[in-house]
């Protein structure tokens, strides 16, 4: 018994070893720019659903930092003036897509029958951004584990299909880099996905989709005084992205202070490691448990929700503009 115990235990040991050493050359590779951002992704999806993820328990932490991380040093590569002309371009047309969304996810969770602080993070992920959005919106609904993990679980899930369908969409219909940053700010989810969708098409795309995606961040702090109003939450904690203004701070250095551009472009090297790092450790999230608890109303909920957004945004910038 003792044996077979010890047997176990050895095969534990180097099933776990292999784990991390797959993990260690994957993030080599991302070090060194051998991989790009959604080739990343596709191998953390593919790792873990075949070997496993051997540091689940760090995961979302190291997301939350690497993204963060990535964000702010990506302002070292950004002209202020270009970036806040982008920004009061897009306003309208983030606020005008922010409520639609969330009023076309009401009626969509009405009518698929969704559970409704489900639906109501689903709907906030896509008007927002992505699971930053849920995160914030969750503690205020205050949804338990499976709501907020099904949730994080649909836009996880369309975040990764569109860091590839994007850029090839926006290449069939020869969309200039302003059109695509804008489209990308507006209909895509999560900011890592946008910005990897976006450096895949250029540096101008870069710069106009990360602005607007970051300004349009900001409306996590009024969407989610609204959801405690509505949902009768008044003792609701509200997290504020506080990053956001590292950002800011950032871009305004890089504009204004010359002498940085000595270490500037270093900088913006490092965050785009951080970000294909990120999205790895994204595709190494979505393991087949994840996304067989899903489900399918909120999964359709999701889709037709990001349809919607992404008709709606790309008519608006291509036939208005």
């Amino acid at each position: 018994m003792k044996t077979k115990q010890h047997s176990a235990s050895q095969l534990f040991e180097i099933n776990h070893f292999l784990q991390q050493l797959i993990f260690a050359v994957v993030i080599l590779l991302c070090l060194f720019s051998i991989i790009s951002p959604p080739i990343a992704l596709l191998l953390g999806v593919i790792i873990v659903n075949v070997f496993g993820n051997p540091f689940v328990e760090f995961n979302s932490k190291a997301i939350t930092f690497l993204l963060q991380f990535s964000v702010v040093g990506l302002g070292f590569g950004m002209n202020a003036s270009n970036a806040f002309s982008a920004g009061k371009e897009g306003f309208v047309l983030t606020i005008f897509s922010i409520f639609s969304t969330l009023i076309f996810g009401f009626l969509l969770g009405k009518w698929l029958k969704t559970e409704k602080k489900t639906s109501h993070l689903i709907s906030c992920g896509t008007a927002i951004c992505g699971g930053s959005a849920i995160a914030a919106i969750s503690p205020v609904i205050k949804s338990n584990e499976s709501q907020t993990s099904i949730a994080l679980g649909v836009i996880f899930i369309l975040n990764s299909i569109a860091l590839f369908v994007f850029p090839f969409i926006g290449h069939q219909l020869d969309l200039s880099q302003k059109d695509f940053g804008l489209w990308c700010a507006i209909a895509i989810h999560d900011t890592s996905s946008v910005v990897g969708a976006a450096n895949k098409y250029g540096a101008e795309a870069l710069q106009i989709a990360t602005t607007v995606k970051l300004a349009r961040a900001l409306w996590i702090i009024p969407i989610s005084l609204l959801t405690a109003v509505i949902f009768k939450n008044k003792n609701s904690k509200i997290k504020i992205p506080y990053f956001i203004g590292l950002f800011v701070l950032a871009m305004l250095i890089n504009s204004y202070v010359p002498q940085v551009s000595i270490v500037a472009l270093h900088i913006v090297n490092l965050a785009k490691i951080g970000l294909t790092i990120t999205l790895f450790l994204i595709g190494a999230a979505l393991n087949v448990n994840t996304l067989k608890s899903v489900g399918v109303k909120p999964l359709l909920q999701g889709v037709f929700l990001w349809v919607f957004i992404a008709g709606l945004s790309l008519a608006s910038i291509v036939f208005l503009s």
